[in-house]
């Protein structure tokens, strides 16, 4: 079964990662998968190789969507001579132009799959974004033949209020590696060393693109009360976007100073999660979070968890020790929730791990699911 799955590019991407660890569980329990990555940007990923090195084929398009005739007819003879069964388009509403590219096409199956609520087109333009999204829309539910959802909030967002069509829209949850966490060393007194933080320091974690989307300003204003309140709290910052400087501007006109560390991209935030204390996310309200992935590992870590009203109920395990807030309570109401939670026993990373392990983002059953979507 040829699959072509089609991809911003092997980045950081959680889409990306996802499916990259999905092949290389694929390859680890001896299953056999074809898969072919299309990346509509032209500049090579941070996983290309990893992704070759698995057997997986990675194509990048020779022009840009921008370019739309001339992208679209390069998508076009890459799937006359892949002979591909399946087109696997990860773009959610943007996927209706690959659909469109595909049509007349023998494709045995076309997916199109939802990886957050966002409905975002490619357009700076609202009101081309408004002209655009129900119209793609409407191509993505005539011309797929699934629709699959990363959680329940996201596919009903995607629907828009229509039912699901039995067999045809589909919720499947990530694949989650515990491995990382299991194996993580966990040396608090060693990683605040490193940062010149006292050893007593209790960590609050930030994980993620600093971008608006996942507000990590007012991260940043959590910080500084918690910190009022308990001089021995600090932050620590793992990520990259948009908003780097004014992350760290924001703590600096805060007074945070030592308390503040802002790390960039990290390839150990397994490790890094297993030396904090507790992992907020405020994410806006609207529109909600597709799939809180890092609330997932955070809770393999055995952190508290701070989140927003925009983080859905999918991604909390029954071990969870979390805490949802509107972020019109304010900071000072979130700084208090945590030493609130705080004062509970630790989450215990091994009864998360054997949670997961019974959920749908246990890996076997994820890749089963995954699969079964091509059969």
């Amino acid at each position: 079964m040829k699959v072509l799955h089609i991809v911003e590019n092997l980045e950081r991407g959680a889409v990306e990662n996802w499916l990259v660890r999905m092949l290389g569980h694929a390859r680890k329990r001896e299953i056999e998968v074809d898969w072919t990555f299309y990346c509509i940007l032209e500049q090579p990923g941070a996983m290309d190789e990893k992704v070759r090195a698995l057997g997986a084929r990675v194509i990048h398009s020779p022009a840009p969507i921008v370019r739309k005739a001339k992208f679209v007819r390069a998508l076009r003879m890459e799937l006359l001579h892949g002979e591909y069964d399946v087109l696997h388009c990860h773009h959610d509403i943007v996927s209706a132009v690959y659909l469109l590219a595909a049509s007349g096409m023998r494709i045995r199956r076309r997916i199109v799959h939802v990886h957050n609520a966002d409905e975002a087109v490619l357009t700076p333009s609202r009101f081309k974004q408004r002209l655009y999204r129900e119209p793609m829309r409407r191509v993505c539910l005539a011309m797929a033949d699934l629709i699959v959802g990363i959680s329940d909030h996201t596919l009903s967002t995607f629907l828009a209020g229509r039912s699901r069509r039995e067999g045809r829209d589909l919720v499947l949850y990530y694949g989650v590696d515990p491995t990382p966490f299991e194996t993580a060393k966990g040396d608090r007194l060693k990683f605040r060393q490193e940062l010149g933080l006292a050893e007593n320091s209790r960590i609050l974690l930030f994980a993620g693109r600093m971008v608006p989307e996942k507000n990590p300003l007012f991260a940043v204003d959590v910080l500084a009360d918690m910190h009022r309140m308990d001089p021995a709290v600090v932050g620590i910052f793992v990520g990259s976007g948009s908003l780097d400087e004014a992350v760290r501007q924001r703590a600096a006109e805060l007074g945070l100073g030592a308390a503040f560390r802002h790390l960039g991209w990290r390839d150990d935030v397994p490790e890094i999660m297993c030396c904090c204390d507790w992992f907020i996310l405020p994410r806006p309200e609207h529109p909600m979070e597709g799939l809180g992935l890092a609330v997932v590992e955070a809770q393999l870590a055995g952190l508290s968890l701070l989140l927003s009203q925009g983080i859905a109920d999918d991604p909390l395990l029954p071990t969870a020790n979390s805490h949802r807030l509107g972020l019109s309570l304010g900071p000072k109401a979130w700084a208090k929730a945590a030493i609130e939670i705080s004062r509970r026993p630790p989450p215990s990373r091994a009864a998360a791990v054997a949670a997961l392990r019974k959920s749908p983002f246990a890996m076997d059953s994820a890749l089963t699911e995954l699969i079964s979507l091509y059969k």
